[in-house]
């Protein structure tokens, strides 16, 4: 009786076990991250042209004393661009972890919706057009660039039958940002003082920031990451392709449009606030999904830390490298980036999207 009443097929016994193991190692490695980042915020606040101890920075943050020369180094440089350097890295490795699911394209970037030249096209024309030479003032034309690019590149990719698919996306950020980089040359070609000007920003850095420039971003970096971190779901339902997803009860062209709206606010932002970094939205993710795996839930906020500890560390190096001088965050990034992401493809490590 025994016999006859035992399933046919008895349900694994391991599939619980392996879920509970994959989500333990995804909360310890969150754990390894956080204080990772603690480590990179440290450094980033004690280690520069002049070497500070901790001490002396915990002095700095809990006592301020404004007669105290590295007092006022630690509060009034290297806590604001700190702080710089965190919300311009999360915000990149957010954005670059989103591009990529909403693109299905492991080597999409946030500038591949034109975000990063549309910023840069904003910078000229408040230098050579507007006069605007403060950075609070272009910041914003910064900004606007951006956002505009990005609408541009959706409403064409959703042009035609099907929306904004993945691919007419991809080739709609192409060619906006080709048209917007020839303008932006144009103008850099016609006014060399708007060269000398815009080449400062253009190579991409945290130092010398007017701190008030992420308090005023700040408001669209955190409706960016919100964005961001709502469509983890749906991306998840783009990954199964967009039948699937549908099927799932996914509404497709609403998930892309949040998503896209997320990769606007947070590169845009970031790149307005910091110039343009490169090789940030493209590689942290692949890293944090070889820990996370596909699910967004974890990708996300593990793309965002993960950013946030690349940048700091790069602009870390960069202060001691070529002392008493400085190497730009975009520059350092580039040089660190490149063959990490290049001995990740050779051994083909990247994780399918």
């Amino acid at each position: 009786m025994t016999d006859v009443l035992a399933p046919a097929h008895p349900p694994p016994t391991g599939a619980p076990t392996r879920t509970r193991k994959g989500t333990r190692s995804r909360a310890l490695g969150a754990v390894g991250l956080g204080l990772a980042l603690t480590g990179a915020l440290a450094c980033s606040i004690a280690i520069g042209a002049k070497a500070i101890p901790l001490g002396v920075v915990r002095d700095a943050l809990v006592a301020y004393d404004h007669a105290l020369d590295d007092h006022v180094i630690v509060r009034e440089l290297r806590v604001p661009r700190t702080a710089l350097g965190l919300a311009v890295g999360a915000a990149l490795g957010l954005a670059g972890a989103v591009m990529q699911g909403v693109t299905r394209n492991p080597l999409a970037d946030p500038g591949l919706l034109g975000v990063s030249a549309g910023a840069a096209l904003g910078v000229v024309t408040a230098l050579s057009v507007f006069s605007v030479t403060a950075p609070l003032g272009f910041v914003w034309f910064a900004f606007a660039g951006a956002a505009l690019a990005g609408a541009v590149v959706y409403g064409l990719g959703a042009l035609g039958r099907g929306g904004a698919t993945p691919v007419k996306l991809a080739i709609a950020g192409a060619a906006v940002s080709a048209l917007l980089g020839s303008v932006t040359a144009a103008f850099l070609l016609l006014d060399t003082a708007t060269l000398d000007q815009y080449r400062f920003w253009a190579v991409g850095s945290v130092a010398g920031r007017d701190p008030a420039v992420l308090v005023q971003l700040s408001p669209f970096l955190v409706a960016g990451a919100a964005l961001a971190l709502a469509s983890a779901r749906g991306l998840d339902g783009l990954a199964l392709g967009d039948d699937v997803a549908r099927a799932l009860g996914q509404r497709v062209a609403l998930v892309r449009a949040v998503a896209a709206a997320s990769v606007v606010l947070l590169c845009g932002a970031a790149t307005a606030a910091a110039g343009p970094i490169l090789f940030v939205g493209l590689t942290v993710p692949h890293a944090a999904r070889a820990l996370t795996g596909p699910a967004h839930r974890w990708l996300l906020p593990y793309s965002a830390v993960m950013g946030a500890i690349l940048l700091l560390l790069a602009d870390v190096v960069g202060r001691v490298v070529v002392r008493p001088g400085e190497l730009e965050v975009g520059i350092v990034i580039a040089f660190l980036s490149a063959p990490v992401f290049i001995a990740f493809v050779r051994r083909r490590r990247i994780a399918e999207l």
